[in-house]
């Protein structure tokens, strides 16, 4: 499978780039194509609404017309590891060959956008930074092929 993680704005903090790394490297010991491209984060000092279409303007032209765009919003579906794991696997079955997961910034996603996704998956009711949800999102999908193949490392 093709994964993308499409997110606004850069990770600064060294150890959390360092832990995505790590846990990119094991997403593709699968057998995954991953990807991450980081959208430029808007100012701010214009109007929410104004940053979050821009942003949105450009997170959508980095979407393929044949992917299968997931929204990361804390308004989308909450999940725990096995279901997101077993999704995710019914995404594979089906021969979903590109998955996009979208990551907003500060101000989150436009609703727009939300709403033009095919899954809008929440990783928690919590609060995260845009570059601790990239690092949750990236942990859970090494745990959901560790949780697909049956190997210890979920518990």
């Amino acid at each position: 499978m093709n994964i993308t993680i499409l997110a606004v704005g850069r990770i600064r903090e060294k150890p959390i780039a360092a832990l995505c790394i790590e846990y990119a490297d094991r997403i593709r010991k699968y057998g995954h194509t991953l990807s991450i491209e980081e959208i430029k984060d808007e100012p701010g000092d214009r109007p929410s609404d104004k940053i979050l279409a821009r942003e949105a303007d450009r997170l959508r032209s980095r979407i393929p017309q044949d992917a299968y765009p997931i929204a990361v919003d804390i308004s989308g579906e909450a999940c725990s590891s096995t279901a997101f794991a077993e999704r995710i696997g019914d995404l594979m079955m089906q021969g979903t060959n590109k998955v996009v997961f979208i990551i907003g910034g500060s101000l989150g996603l436009e609703r727009k956008l939300v709403a033009s996704c095919r899954w809008v998956f929440s990783l928690s009711e919590l609060t995260f930074t845009h570059e601790m949800a990239r690092l949750i999102l990236l942990e859970q999908l090494y745990r959901a092929n560790t949780i697909l193949r049956g190997e210890p490392y979920h518990k």
